[in-house]
């Protein structure tokens, strides 16, 4: 990344109250990203509406990011970094607001999907300022610091969401954005540094970014609404059949544009396509994980929103142990090794997990909890090191940009496919059980339908006597741990299933440079 190297003065004077300010920037975004989830069920209860409706709330926002990073990278090179950091505060501020205030649930999406855009182009400027601010000899601490409180955030999501849904309501999770990008933006104002590349284009690829951000939708919406609708439908065919051709359109138009999005000499990086493939499969992991347990701990268990956001704490704990840990032992012995060994803790903490699919132990689930992110922590400094130390020195801007688009694609990715998972289970479960009752086979697919659909059950609920309603309940209570249960182990097969496969695709070799602090 351009810039006036820090190194030469000592560094900016204000250059760590600026990184204050940055981080708590880039936590915001990654706390908006993880502390959703654990509202929905106070949200579905309060506004009736169906966890589908509400998954598109909670992934509106990591699809937007996720689709617009790249081009906001692009946009901080070419107008100034801190200018681009200061209008995605100021968005990411109002359009929580929006969606905290504005009523129903379309409303809420639409103000998700825009806070999605201050978050785009919040995360590659808080990461390409640092360079220009801090010598070479104090990034590493800068970046760590920086990667601390994205980590933080995303695996405190649930507890900060649990403690705000409980004392101040579930729009508290939105709002409180509001004060925190004032503050951010008052800091960053103050204290940064403005810094450009004043070797990069000014043409954005607006083509390849609305056929990319197509691809996304197309596969997110399939395996959102195929839930609802049956992935036997046409229309989710068809959507899941369109996204496989746009991204393939996508590579295309990639090869021929004059200054693509994506430069594709990027995937002639083994390395890098390793680290792609591993950071996708951990956020895919984590990210559905989480928000499978969130529900589970509510639905299932009968725990408030801040008790069920508070005991999935533990895994904090042990992804900031493992961090520096996985970082030294890149430097000793390269950086696939402790990939490996993460993905393997974190399908192993993962599987320990999905016992509470056929009894529930807390104990369990916390020995789950702490493995799997002991994993997380392991591999976090290699994978984003090897984003940018794979692929040859020009690329490092979009191979980190890169990077940032598989975290937000795939934990939104995770959400969708581990909660279709889970509710395909239960459907089936639930048709099953009724048939074995005795059940007529139109009650019993209604009472299949009813597990997913909330609406449903409390009509069924309603019109029974009281012990058969809770006769019901138990029944939808008890599928529904398997349905969990079976998908959060299927997420453990996945992680598991990569770290065996990773090193086919990641073929090591020497370091040829010291580790590069802007990952």
């Amino acid at each position: 990344m351009a810039g006036t190297p820090a190194e030469s003065n000592g560094g900016s004077p204000r250059r760590w109250t600026a990184l204050t300010g940055m981080c708590v920037a880039a936590g915001m975004v990654w706390l908006s990203f993880a502390d959703f989830g654990v509202a929905v069920p106070t949200i579905s209860d309060e506004l009736s509406v169906s966890l589908p409706a509400l998954q598109w709330a909670n992934n509106a926002f990591s699809l937007t990011t996720g689709a617009l990073v790249l081009a906001a990278g692009k946009l901080g090179d070419v107008f100034g970094r801190k200018r681009v950091l200061e209008i995605g505060l100021v968005l990411l501020g109002v359009f929580s607001l929006l969606a905290a205030f504005t009523p129903g649930v379309e409303g809420m999406i639409a103000g998700r999907a825009a806070m999605g855009v201050g978050a785009a182009l919040i995360l590659p400027a808080t990461l390409a300022l640092i360079p220009p601010m801090f010598p070479l000899s104090e990034q590493p601490r800068a970046f760590g610091a920086w990667m601390a409180v994205a980590w933080v955030g995303q695996a405190a999501g649930p507890a900060v969401g649990g403690v705000l849904t409980g004392l101040l309501g579930w729009r508290s999770t939105f709002w409180i954005n509001a004060p925190l990008a004032v503050v951010a933006w008052w800091l960053v104002r103050r204290s940064a540094e403005e810094s450009t590349d004043p070797n990069a284009g000014r043409h954005i690829d607006l083509v390849g970014l609305v056929i990319s951000a197509a691809a996304a939708f197309c596969l997110l919406y399939g395996c959102t609404a195929g839930q609802e609708d049956g992935f036997d439908d046409p229309v989710i065919i068809g959507l899941l059949v369109g996204s496989v051709v746009l991204a393939a359109l996508f590579v295309l138009v990639e090869r021929r544009v004059r200054d693509p999005l994506l430069d594709l000499r990027l995937f002639s990086s083994r390395p890098f396509c390793g680290a792609l493939v591993a950071n996708s499969v951990m956020n895919i992991v984590f990210a559905g994980v989480s928000f499978l347990l969130t529900l589970y701990l509510q639905e299932v268990r009968g725990y408030g929103p801040v008790a069920a956001g508070l005991l999935l704490l533990p895994s904090t704990v042990t992804i900031l142990l493992f961090n520096p840990f996985g970082g030294r032992v890149s430097a000793r012995r390269g950086a696939r090794l402790p990939v490996v060994l993460g993905l393997l803790l974190l399908g192993a903490g993962t599987l320990v997990a999905a016992v509470l699919g056929h009894s529930y132990h807390y104990a369990v689930l916390v020995a789950g909890l702490l493995v799997l992110g002991a994993g997380l922590g392991l591999m976090s400094i290699p994978l984003s090191d090897t984003a940018v130390a794979g692929p040859p020195e020009e690329l490092a801007g979009t191979a980190s940009g890169m990077f940032k688009v598989t975290s937000m694609l795939g934990g939104a990715f995770g959400v969708a496919a581990t909660v279709a998972v889970q509710q395909a289970v239960e459907t089936d479960q639930a048709i099953s059980r009724a048939r074995a009752a005795g059940l007529s086979e139109s009650d019993a697919q209604q009472l299949g339908n009813a597990v997913t659909d909330s609406k449903l059950a409390s009509q069924i609920l309603a019109s029974v006597d009281q012990a058969t309603a809770q006769a019901i309940t138990a029944a939808f209570r008890e599928v529904q741990a398997v349905g969990t249960g079976r998908a959060i182990g299927l997420s453990g097969l996945l992680a598991i299933l990569a770290a065996v496969v990773l090193p086919l695709l990641w073929r090591q070799r020497p370091s040829r440079r010291a580790p590069d602090p802007q990952r």
